[in-house]
C-alpha cells in the first residue's frame, strides 16, 4: 500500500504566490502553509533584528525570533490577498506585534528604568503645553532638575523602552483598526493626511504629531521606521554618532507620547 500523504511528504507544484495564497485559503492545506513558513522565515529574523536595536543585553535576539515566529503564524492564517496588500507588509506588522506583545508580558523592563521613562514623558508633556512648542533639551533637563549631560545619559538609558512605547495601541476598534505610531510612520499613505478617512481620527492626531516634532527626530522616525535604516546609517545620513541617533530615537518617542496624551485627552 502506498504512503499516506503528510504534510511532510506531500509535493506543493509550482504556482505563483497569488496562487498559493488563494488555494492556501481555500484548501488550508499544511503543506502549502509549511512551504509558506519556510519562504518567508527570514522575514521574522529580519524583524527581530530590527527589534533587538537598543534592546538591553538581558533581551536575546533567539527568543525575539521565537516570539516573531508566532506572528508569521498569525498573519499566514489571516491574510487576505483580495485586500491588495503585500503579505510582507502584512506580516512585518503582526511579526512586531507578536514580538511586543511577548516582551510586555514578560515584564522586561526595570522598575526604575520605567518610572524615569514615565517621569521625563510627564515632564515633556507639561513644558510643551505650557510652550506650545518642542521643548529643548535645557529646558527639560531643567525642569527635571538635571544637568544636560546627565539628561543626555539619562536618554539612552532609556533608549530600549522608545521602540516598545512606539508600538503600543492607541486606538482599538476590530482587529483591523488597531492603531500604533509605527504603523502610522511606517505606511506612505499615512503621511498624507488629505487621504485618510474620517473613521480614522486617531490615525490623523499620530500624523499630526510626527509632523510637529523638531526636523531632526523626524528625519529619524522616518528613516528608522520607513526607509527602514539601521541607527548606524541614520548617523551616517544625518553626520552624527549612533548614541546621537539613539538619543534623538528615544526623544521623538517621549515626545510623541506626551503629544499625544494631551491630544488625547482634547478628543475623549
Amino acid at each position: 500500500m502506498g504512503e499516506k500523504p503528510t504534510a511532510e511528504n506531500t509535493v506543493v507544484p509550482e504556482r505563483s504566490e497569488e496562487e498559493l495564497w488563494r488555494l492556501y485559503r481555500k484548501k488550508r492545506d499544511p503543506a502549502i502553509r509549511e512551504r509558506l513558513v519556510k519562504q518567508y522565515a527570514p522575514l521574522v529574523k529580519y524583524v527581530a533584528g530590527k527589534v533587538a536595536i537598543g534592546m538591553p543585553h538581558n533581551v536575546e535576539f533567539d527568543d525575539l525570533v521565537g516570539y516573531g515566529v508566532f506572528g508569521l503564524f498569525d498573519a499566514i492564517e489571516k491574510f487576505d490577498p483580495d485586500k491588495h496588500v503585500k503579505f510582507k507588509t502584512y506580516a512585518v506588522t503582526r511579526i512586531r506585534g507578536a514580538i511586543f506583545d511577548e516582551l510586555r508580558s514578560i515584564d522586561w523592563v526595570p522598575r526604575s528604568v520605567r518610572q524615569k521613562t514615565r517621569e521625563v514623558e510627564e515632564t515633556v508633556r507639561r513644558l510643551e503645553a505650557s510652550l506650545g512648542r518642542a521643548a529643548h533639551d535645557n529646558e527639560i533637563a531643567a525642569a527635571m532638575g538635571v544637568s544636560v549631560k546627565d539628561f543626555e545619559k539619562l536618554m539612552l538609558k532609556i533608549s530600549g523602552t522608545s521602540v516598545l512605547s512606539l508600538n503600543d495601541v492607541w486606538y482599538t476598534g476590530d482587529d483591523n483598526d488597531k492603531v500604533s505610531i509605527a504603523d502610522s510612520i511606517e505606511s506612505p499613505k499615512s503621511l498624507n493626511p488629505e487621504i485618510i478617512v474620517e473613521k480614522d481620527e486617531i490615525r490623523r492626531v499620530i500624523i499630526s504629531a510626527i509632523s510637529e516634532l523638531p526636523e531632526k527626530e523626524k528625519k529619524v522616525l522616518v528613516l528608522y521606521y520607513y526607509e527602514d535604516l539601521t541607527l548606524k546609517e541614520i548617523g551616517q545620513v544625518l553626520e552624527v554618532t549612533e548614541s546621537r541617533v539613539s538619543q534623538l530615537h528615544t526623544k521623538a518617542i517621549l515626545r510623541l507620547r506626551a503629544k499625544l496624551t494631551n491630544l488625547k485627552k482634547g478628543i475623549m
